[in-house]
This record gives structure tokens, sequence and C-alpha cells, in this order.
């Protein structure tokens, strides 16, 4: 595991990046997103399921941000985009209307990427973020996030993430979403 400290005073003391058994600690991930995202004990057991069939997709991997003692504060995960996974014809039509669906083929898709709010705003998201997609085959990274101003499409553009589609509603979402894409490697400050 390789600390974030390191000397960048973004990253909180104590914290470890490493390879997260995601299936085996699906869990308590869900708890720090539950705790990040608001979610409710019905969306978490539906997201419980979607993590478990994903962490068996083909190039699907995890990252966690671990306290000393070993909790887990923070997660992200992804794989290789496939135009026939749920997400991708979900957002497809969306990025075709504005001339970006080409997008969806040579991307690595960030699937989760939460942080406890106890270590938000340290630099825990963006060492998750950028450690994963360093080790991506692919020559992008595309994501969703829900379409407003907030701290995490503010680190997402700081990255290199810009805007692809907007206004994406997934079906049982509340709030609609922006599929934003970023060249690899991501920016560094």
């Amino acid at each position: 595991m390789l600390p974030t400290s390191g000397g960048d005073p973004r990253h909180p003391a104590g914290v470890t990046l490493g390879p997260l058994d995601l299936a085996a600690r699906v869990d308590e991930a869900l708890r720090v997103q539950a705790v990040a995202f608001g979610l409710s004990e019905e969306e978490v057991a539906i997201r419980r399921y979607i993590v478990q069939r994903h962490m068996t997709s083909p190039g699907a991997r995890a990252l966690g941000a671990f306290e000393d003692g070993g909790a887990l504060v923070g997660f992200v995960y992804g794989m290789p985009n496939d135009r026939a996974h749920w997400w991708s014809t979900v957002v497809e039509p969306h990025l075709r209307a504005g001339g970006h669906d080409g997008w969806l083929d040579g991307s690595f898709v960030i699937t989760e990427l939460h942080v406890h709010p106890a270590f938000q705003g340290r630099g825990v998201g963006r060492a998750l973020i950028t450690r994963i997609t360093d080790t991506a085959a692919e020559p992008r990274s595309i994501l969703s996030a829900i379409d407003a101003d907030s701290p995490a499409r503010a680190l997402y553009r700081k990255l290199g993430y810009t805007d692809l589609a907007r206004r994406v509603r997934f079906p049982s979402a509340r709030l609609p979403y922006a599929v934003m894409g970023a060249p690899l490697p991501l920016h560094r400050p």
C-alpha cells in the first residue's frame, strides 16, 4: 500500500491507498458511499448486487483509502467501458446527440468514487482517481456525476474532465447526471 501523505499537505496523515477486494468488503464500502452520497437502505441493497456483479467484469479493479487501523474511508472502482453495459446503453443516446458517442469506446469508466465526509477536501478522492486511471490501458476515462455544481464536479474539471452530456436521467435516480470525459493521464496540479 502507498501512503497518501508523502509530504503533500492535501493528503491526510494516516491514510494509505492500496488495492481493495471490493467484493469481500462491499458492505464496508457501501457504508462509506451511503454516508457520502446519502443512500437509503434500499438503495444500498440494490448497489450491493450491482457492485458484486461489476467486480466480475473483465478489467474491473478497485482501490481503497484506509486509516491506520485498516478502516475503509474512501474507495474508487472502475473498468474498461463496454457498450453492452447498462450504464452505456443509458448514456449513449445523450452522447450521440452531442457527437460524443465515440467516448464509449477505448475508455476506462470510473463507476464509483466516494470518500467519507470526514476525509473529504483533503486530496483522498484526487489520489484515488488518479492512481486507478494511471494503471488504465485505455487512452481516456469517462464517468457520470450529479449534474450540479459540487466539489466532486470541481475536482473532475481540475483533473481534465469536461462535460460530454448533461441532464442525463438514470431510471430511479432523483437528480439528473452529467457524463464527463478526460484524456489520460489525468491533469496534475
